[in-house]
């Protein structure tokens, strides 16, 4: 009887460590892109074994709490439609879940999420871009989602660029780099060697000089620069502080270096290497006539992932890239430029999280989202999607892959400041027309940028 009690006794026992087992992980998808697991993804993130594969990917991730999550996004109605068929998904996924989705134009939506900002009432999730992300860290209104795991999916090079204070503010959603298009056939035509990865500011100088000995007149191998970022880009990667910093409070116009870029472009302007002002000031970017490189005029001119589809499309089969020239710090940028945010007051805050990180990781909701957002984020979502793919999009890929390995982080204008950007591009187009001097356009830009910062530093 003892004997029989015992091997009863043991039986028992290892029937409750199975049911154990069973209900203690077995149930994660988070390899499968599911959100089954805390979004840290601190727990249950290696990959599972072999054996088990097929089991682990049919049992279902323990469903989160019931709730309806707030989302507000902007965009084109192709990225209403797949967002919407994402968000149908994740509710599939995760009984109990539902969302209350807002979306809207542009310009609606900076209209809009100020005055949700005053109420404290931002949504749950929003969608946020680069050019604003800062002014609403700032202001409180950001949840900080660091504890979101992003390795493998992410390169950690664009994750700490895009940290802010040290955190991250916001779950990135598409590859987006600066880079140049050139018109590979004419250069060929003409002799003149194609760009080359990773070159310097003097090798990209050079270039134009070259290649401004082999084109006929009317021709041109690189255009003008008179914007602010134009300078940002060669400032920054000479190992100097960005123009703007800090929410505007830091204000950085090397005086040295500027003198030096725009005497360059001076000189280029005399030996017909950039445009003359005049013939310049009537390009329009993306227009069949007047696009400064469609047209046949530069042989060159700025492109980002995001845009050189339509370059592609005005010049099918004639266009390359190749990244922005570099300094000693690096040069251009790489990274995304439009996320995912958690509002700080959003009650559902951990579903928030969970719910961000599926949405760069799940295949499905990456098949639905296709590109509507850009070039995924995600290396294996893009690879399922590439097959698909045009020239057009995989030239916008190529732009970020030439330029990760160098790139530096994304600056866009601190708040504040959209009418010294207006100002800057105005001076400098007066120096290109010849009524005033470098010296003096840096006079007035830093004098104004200065006042700026101050002012920015009482708030």
């Amino acid at each position: 009887m003892k004997r029989r009690g015992s091997a009863i006794l043991l039986l028992s026992m290892a029937v409750l460590l199975v049911l154990t087992a069973c209900g203690s992980g077995g149930g994660n998808s988070e390899n499968n892109g599911g959100a089954g697991n805390s979004a840290s993804g601190t727990k249950n993130d290696a990959p599972a074994d072999k054996g088990n594969d097929a089991k682990a990917e049919n049992e279902p991730a323990k469903a989160p709490e019931a709730a309806t999550l707030s989302i507000m996004w902007w965009g084109t109605d192709a990225r209403h439609e797949a967002t919407k068929n994402a968000l149908a998904l994740y509710s599939k996924q995760n009984a109990g879940v539902t969302f209350k989705p807002e979306f809207m134009a542009w310009d609606a939506y900076w209209q809009k999420l100020p005055t949700l900002a005053a109420s404290k009432s931002i949504t749950d999730v929003l969608q946020m871009d680069a050019a604003y992300i800062q002014e609403y860290v700032a202001r409180g209104q950001l949840e900080d989602l660091s504890d979101i795991d992003l390795s493998g999916i992410v390169d950690p090079n664009v994750v700490e660029n895009l940290k802010i204070g040290g955190k991250l503010y916001g779950i990135p959603l598409s590859q987006n780099a600066q880079g140049i298009a050139f018109n590979k056939p004419e250069l060929e035509q003409y002799g003149i060697a194609l760009p080359a990865k990773n070159w310097t500011y003097d090798e990209f100088f050079q270039w134009a000089k070259d290649a401004r000995a082999k084109l006929p007149e009317g021709k041109y191998p690189i255009g003008d620069t008179t914007t602010w970022d134009g300078f940002n880009y060669y400032q920054t990667s000479m190992g100097k502080a960005p123009v703007m910093a800090d929410g505007g409070k830091t204000f950085t116009l090397d005086k040295e270096l500027f003198m030096k870029f725009y005497q360059t472009y001076a000189d280029f302007r005399k030996a017909k290497i950039v445009p003359p002002a005049e013939k310049a000031a009537a390009f329009l970017e993306n227009d069949p006539q007047a696009d400064p490189m469609a047209s046949g005029v530069v042989m060159t001119r700025g492109a980002t992932t995001g845009s050189v589809s339509a370059l592609e499309q005005l010049m099918p089969g004639k266009v390359d890239v190749v990244n922005m020239p570099t300094g000693p710090a690096g040069g251009g940028w790489a990274q995304s430029t439009i996320f995912l945010s958690v509002s700080a007051n959003s009650k559902h805050k951990d579903e928030a999280k969970r719910f961000v990180k599926w949405f760069i990781t799940d295949k499905d909701a990456g098949t639905a989202l296709g590109l509507t957002r850009g070039i995924p984020i995600n290396p294996d979502i893009y690879k399922a999607l590439e097959p698909t793919l045009e020239p057009k999009d995989k030239l916008g890929k190529a732009i970020y892959d030439l330029s990760v390995e160098k790139a530096l982080p994304f600056y866009s204008p601190a708040a504040g400041f959209s009418e010294w950007v207006d100002t800057y591009k105005k001076e400098m187009e007066a120096v290109t027309y010849g009524q005033q001097s470098i010296e003096d356009a840096y006079n007035k830009i830093n004098k104004m940028g200065m006042e700026l910062a101050a002012k920015a530093g009482t708030k």
